[in-house]
């Protein structure tokens, strides 16, 4: 028979049920929020670095072509000396009927660049144009391919120095839908071996390439334009 001390401990053994706190809730998904936010940015930096990595490895194996084929012209952006110099080479030598330099600074005179430059003077009157309106690898493109439209090219050799030249190939191959770009890229340091990792300088130049590299891929999806104060939407044209 149970007595009145039994139900007692009985009931001191019932189970007892606790109800969350509500604020403890919110913390713990506040706390997810940070973690997945936390391990998407590492996510997006090792992408990034990752990315880095490849161009560097990819534009430091990059070498000048000892024997190029022939084309029907050569493009040079300026940007240095040497490359100025391996385009004037490359039109004496018959690898292109006529040599278009793009981005010339429009206080140069047709006089100093051949004289700077060294070449022919014959040579550079008959098959050398200038062009004077582009201000950077956008321009360069969009001037690039109303010449070789004009003349109605097929095959162009490109020269511009080696990190370089994996923007101006993809800003160029948007517009110069109907010819073949051969890249001649201009070593001026040679960063094979991952010789990029122990030069500063280079390590530098490389990393802000790579960033603008990035930009121009965004182009391709988002329409943007660089202006004086940094980067705005690009205003929609018919049939885009």
């Amino acid at each position: 028979m149970m007595d009145a001390r039994d139900s007692i401990d009985t009931a001191g053994r019932m189970p007892v049920l606790v109800m969350p706190s509500r604020g403890f809730g919110k913390f713990g998904r506040l706390n997810s929020i940070i973690r997945v936010c936390a391990f998407s940015l590492l996510g997006l930096m090792a992408v990034f670095v990752g990315g880095f990595a490849l161009f560097a490895n990819t534009v430091s194996h990059l070498t000048t072509p000892a024997n190029p084929a022939k084309a029907d012209a050569i493009i040079v952006l300026t940007g240095g000396q040497s490359r100025l110099d391996a385009a004037i080479n490359l039109l004496a030598s018959g690898k292109g009927e006529r040599l278009l330099i793009s981005g010339v600074h429009p206080s140069a005179s047709r006089r100093q660049l051949q004289a700077a430059t060294g070449g022919d003077k014959k040579l550079f009157s008959c098959c050398v144009d200038i062009d004077r309106a582009a201000l950077d690898t956008i321009g360069n493109a969009e001037e690039s391919a109303k010449w070789v439209e004009d003349h109605a090219y097929g095959t162009v050799i490109l020269v511009t120095n080696n990190y370089h030249m994996p923007r101006s190939l993809l800003e160029m191959g948007r517009l110069l839908h109907g010819a073949k770009l051969e890249p001649y890229p201009v070593v001026n340091t040679n960063l094979d071996n991952g010789g990029w990792l122990t030069k500063p300088r280079a390590l530098r130049v490389l990393f802000t390439e790579y960033n603008k590299y990035l930009l121009a891929l965004a182009r391709g999806i988002v329409p943007v334009k660089p202006t004086p104060d940094g980067i705005a939407l690009a205003e929609a044209t018919p049939g885009n």
